[in-house]
């Protein structure tokens, strides 16, 4: 059975910086895209980053990008997302997902139960 569990949440100021793990087990994604989504109170879930099997390939969302940095570690099937300069708008449910064909693809195969990120002002 593929889990995927995230970790590295918590409460943090504005400014500040946290980093997320997203640990797969169950099944190595060889050759697979893994990604980081968000779902904010009361808006749709939104894609964030998502990497490359062999993290040659990265995309961001606009309102991350050069803050947000995306890696992974196929030998631990483990893939991180450092998150810099964190604000307000930042809060939200921050979901891991595994196995998507390519990093510009949205369509995910597993998700994980999600880890939950608070930026005070």
């Amino acid at each position: 059975q593929v889990q995927l569990v995230e970790s590295g949440g918590g409460l943090v100021q504005a400014g500040g910086s946290l980093r997320l793990s997203c640990a797969a087990s169950g099944r190595t994604f060889s050759g697979k895209t893994m990604g980081w989504f968000r779902q904010a109170p009361g808006k749709e879930r939104e894609f964030v980053a998502a990497i490359s099997w062999s993290g040659g390939g990265t995309s961001y969302a606009t309102s991350v990008k050069g803050r947000f940095t995306i890696s992974r570690d196929n030998a631990k099937n483990t893939v991180y997302l450092q998150m810099n300069s964190l604000n307000p708008e930042d809060t939200a449910v921050y979901y891991c997902a595994a196995g998507a064909a390519r990093y510009t693809s949205r369509e995910y195969d597993y998700w994980g139960q999600g880890t939950q990120v608070t930026v005070s002002s």
